[in-house]
């Protein structure tokens, strides 16, 4: 009889995908529990958001007191790579490459899988790193610290919470295979729930400080999700880990947005 997941092994595995830290202690794990643990660690994606927003702005942050702020929120982002190794950074150059290049679902779901990045991928990442670069920059240039380091660390932690969301609304594409098809297609509303308690922690600081802005995020987010499922089950019949991890970049960039609009 296999062994059910231990209740550690979630969060756990939640910071194991997200970023490149290493944590002990899965190895002992069997194939069913980690695919049975990825589906609730989804659930603990936003937490690990906060926490790679705040290792981001502590550095940004740091780095301001040395050097331009513009340097500093550079440095900032080229720490948080390595510490995620730029996944969501990958989907965004395969998601564009894939999407502006690809004319039927075929072509899409190919290129999607091609590790060589195109036109389309190139200038889609640039232009997604070079706003939130410069979101950030406005962020740390006109804001104290503290509200900074908040906004930051709530841009950080909706992106992720759009990850979730988007699984709930959105159905793994039919044609997909693996562990990543698998862990979407448990996500639904117990997971969505827990995925909103994990961010309360990320988000309440920015909740209280910048409520409006916040709305606007939450309005924005809505409207992206609702343009983006009707892309993805047009396009391609439901969504992949690019798509998702997309999306995250998306959530980012809207509530910098929205957390930058009337500065």
């Amino acid at each position: 009889m296999e062994r059910p997941c231990p209740a550690w092994a979630p969060p756990v595995l939640a910071i194991q995908f997200l970023t490149r830290i290493p944590v002990p202690g899965t190895e002992k794990l069997t194939a069913q529990q980690v695919t049975t643990g990825l589906v609730q660690a989804v659930g603990w994606f936003p937490l690990v958001g906060a926490g790679i927003g705040a290792i981001t702005a502590g550095v940004a942050l740091a780095a301001d007191s040395l050097w331009p702020a513009l340097v500093a929120v550079l440095i900032a982002l080229v720490v948080e790579a390595r510490l995620t190794g730029a996944f969501h950074e990958d989907a965004v150059a395969d998601f564009c490459d894939a999407f502006g290049g690809g004319f039927t679902a075929d072509d899409v779901r190919q290129i999607m899988k091609d590790s060589r990045i195109g036109s389309y991928g190139s200038v889609g990442l640039i232009l997604a790193l070079g706003l939130r670069a410069a979101l950030t920059l406005a962020v740390i240039a006109t804001l104290a610290p503290w509200a900074a380091f908040l906004t930051i660390v709530a841009a950080a932690t909706f992106g992720r919470l759009l990850v979730v969301v988007l699984m709930t609304v959105v159905a793994p594409a039919p044609q997909g295979t693996g562990l990543a098809k698998d862990v979407a297609s448990g996500v639904g509303p117990r997971i969505l729930v827990l995925a909103l308690v994990t961010a309360l922690p990320g988000l309440l600081g920015f909740a209280v400080l910048s409520p409006l802005p916040l709305l606007l995020g939450v309005l924005g987010a809505g409207v992206f999700i609702a343009w983006f499922r009707a892309l993805l089950l047009r396009r391609i019949g439901g969504s992949t880990g690019d798509c998702l991890g997309f999306a995250a970049y998306a959530g980012q960039l809207i509530l910098l947005l929205a957390a930058t609009a009337t500065l």
